[in-house]
């Protein structure tokens, strides 16, 4: 069987704040731009810089999962995030008859990069992700026996194995 993947993994600054949109089934939408960036030094010894901008699209889930609400309450214009989706090619005709074509990136996973809280990003020392805690209380202190039983069937799969570490 033939499998296939379209995997859109992007880190950038957002262009412009989201325009939040709500279609007539209810749903919710967010759209922004974002920048990815990379630099080189030509054959002249002349450093080069080239930006390109990605659409991004943000639907809120049928489950429930509130993606677009979480892009319009902390992502704002210049936040550096990361976003993971999927490439999407679209077309229509435009209101002069004109095809027109659209490259998109379907955002399904999405991460703040910036620094303190309404900080804008930046590349400081302050620029880790933001995560929530790991949950507390009995359900956590569980998960390490539940694990050995999920890989029961690998000898040593979660044994302390330092030794045999290569570095």
């Amino acid at each position: 069987m033939s499998r296939s993947l379209n995997k859109a993994v992007l880190i950038g600054n957002v262009g412009s704040d989201p325009e939040i949109r709500t279609i007539g089934t209810g749903t919710r939408v967010a759209q922004f731009s974002l920048a990815t960036s990379r630099n080189w030094t030509d054959q002249a010894g002349a450093k080069q810089e080239k930006t390109e901008w990605h659409r991004c699209v943000v639907w809120n889930s049928a489950r429930g999962s509130g993606l677009a609400d979480v892009v319009e309450k902390y992502v704002k214009k210049g936040e550096k995030i990361y976003v993971e989706g999927e490439i999407e090619y679209r077309q229509w005709q435009d209101k002069d008859g004109q095809t027109r074509y659209t490259t998109e990136i379907k955002v399904k996973e999405l991460m703040l990069l910036g620094g303190r809280a309404g900080g804008g990003g930046g590349d400081d020392m302050d620029s880790a992700p933001r995560r929530s805690a790991p949950p507390a209380g009995p359900k956590a202190a569980a998960a390490p026996s539940a694990g050995k039983e999920e890989f029961g069937d690998f000898p040593g799969a979660l044994e302390d194995q330092d030794d045999d570490l290569p570095f």
